[in-house]
């Protein structure tokens, strides 16, 4: 192992938080064409890369509080409500208060930080604090200690392997629910087609 280092997060790359432009304004949401990602995005979502949320923001609403842009290859990670949420931006996004998100430093490989922190998942969530539901501050976040190999290329590789397992295993998935919706459709298809079958058989007989 001497050619891991152990050190913190913090040490890796820069921690970001987010927040929420009032949302009583509709000048801060209509028509806006900025990514705006809360965990409730990534409550039902199964893919390592995001690209936008439910809701956009406006230039005005990016402004009127402490939300960023947060670079392409940003590993974002809820931090409450609940706790281990993660994904990577796969373009330019910002996010609500629900998430310290982490942009890698020039040293570190995106996707290995990625799968260190979902390794690391339980240890973060241990060290969140809070009495109506948990929650990891900055400086918790920052101060997680882990372990990375020194080389960025080793970190590559490492990544690359578990990379083009979850590529398989998100394939199946598109494959499967590809699956579902042809059964959904072939499912309507044949309600359609028992349907008219039906009332051309009830014409048919009122004809007589």
């Amino acid at each position: 192992m001497s050619d891991w280092k152990e050190c913190t997060i913090g040490d890796i790359g820069t921690v970001i938080g987010g927040a929420t432009p009032f949302t009583t304004d509709s000048r801060n949401y209509d028509n806006g064409n900025i990514p705006w990602i809360t965990p409730k995005d990534l409550s039902d979502y199964h893919e390592r890369y995001i690209s936008r949320g439910e809701r956009n923001i406006t230039e005005a609403g990016l402004k009127s509080c402490a939300t960023q842009i947060l670079p392409k290859n940003t590993v974002l990670f809820s931090s409450r409500a609940p706790i281990g949420y993660i994904a990577i931006a796969s373009n330019e996004v910002c996010t609500n208060q629900g998430f310290k998100s982490v942009i890698p430093n020039k040293d570190v490989d995106y996707l290995f930080l990625y799968y260190l922190l979902k390794y690391n998942k339980e240890t973060i969530e241990g060290m969140g604090s809070g009495t109506t539901f948990k929650e990891v501050s900055k400086k918790t976040m920052e101060q997680i200690k882990v372990r990375v190999p020194k080389d960025i290329s080793v970190q590559r590789r490492i990544a690359g392997i578990l990379d083009s397992l979850d590529s398989k295993i998100e394939l199946n998935n598109q494959i499967n629910r590809n699956l579902r919706a042809n059964r959904a459709q072939n499912r309507t298809k044949f309600a359609l087609c028992r349907g008219a079958a039906v009332n051309a058989r009830e014409r048919g007989n009122l004809a007589a």
